[in-house]
């Protein structure tokens, strides 16, 4: 059989998304969710850093199709891996939106980031990982953009040291914060502002006398856990850029058997 005999075979296939359905019913998200992929973001230091994020990617579809283009979601990703950061991110929402015909368009993205830090004494140089988040939503209107970091601290509680002849509990906790905006701004900035609202900060490489310092700054630094969300949001409040923010601590409680847990949010 010759190629042009084969080419004339060949039916165009049916296009089942595209078909109406009878149900009558919106969808206000359909899309790809979990789907692990390398991308580059910014980094400070360095430019740019490759990450691999775990992604969602949604659209709306309206009540007459049946389905939406799933593999569509993944071309354009493939297509812009490699300019994911605060300042494209309202042009690939709006990528999304157009490439699949909808109405609004939704993307979570969720990446481990990794900020080379210095010991307190040593100054031994190690990286340490924060888990960041890009969360965006485009009607065709507008584009609302949320910016998250989770991050590890440290704190002692204020209570334990007050009744307490000698020593007072600590803990490891995270805290999370999601930001609104109004220009360009920093991750390792946010970062550091949240690192130095608790009682003290995590490493991945210490020596003895960087574990003395660390132990001793936090004791002299004891704080709950609604310590810690009303520092960090008193030191947002001072930049008028974070026009919107949310904060929450949990605290891994090293002597109760459950987790202290605090969130306040800006109106």
């Amino acid at each position: 059989m010759g190629v042009g005999q084969f080419a004339c075979d060949v039916q165009p296939m049916i296009d089942i998304q595209n078909s109406k359905d009878e149900r009558n019913i919106d969808i206000k998200k359909v899309g790809v969710k979990g789907l692990k992929y390398p991308i580059v973001v910014l980094d400070r230091a360095r430019g740019t850093q490759p990450v691999n994020a775990t992604i969602n990617m949604y659209v709306n579809l309206v009540r007459r199709f049946k389905g939406t283009h799933m593999s569509r979601f993944v071309e354009v990703l493939n297509e812009i891996r490699e300019q994911v950061n605060i300042r494209t991110f309202h042009s690939i929402l709006e990528k999304i939106r157009i490439k699949l015909h909808a109405e609004s368009a939704h993307i979570e993205i969720e990446f481990p980031y990794f900020i080379e830090k210095t010991a307190p004494r040593s100054r031994a140089k190690s990286l340490m990982e924060y888990r960041c988040q890009f969360m965006g939503t485009s009607n065709g209107g507008g584009v609302d953009f949320l910016v998250g970091m989770v991050v590890p601290v440290t704190t002692v509680c204020p209570c334990s040291k007050e009744i307490s002849s000698s020593g007072a509990h600590n803990q490891r906790g995270i805290v999370t914060v999601r930001v609104r905006f109004k220009k360009f701004f920093w991750i390792e900035d946010v970062i550091k502002l949240i690192e130095e609202s608790a009682s003290g900060e995590v490493y991945s490489l210490m020596k003895r006398i960087d574990e003395k310092f660390v132990t001793e700054k936090g004791y002299e630094n004891p704080m709950f856990v609604e310590d810690v969300v009303r520092n960090v949001a008193s030191r947002l409040n001072q930049d008028s850029n974070f026009t919107w923010y949310s904060v929450e601590a949990e605290n891994f409680e090293s002597i109760h058997n459950h987790s202290a847990y605090a969130c306040v949010e800006k109106e």
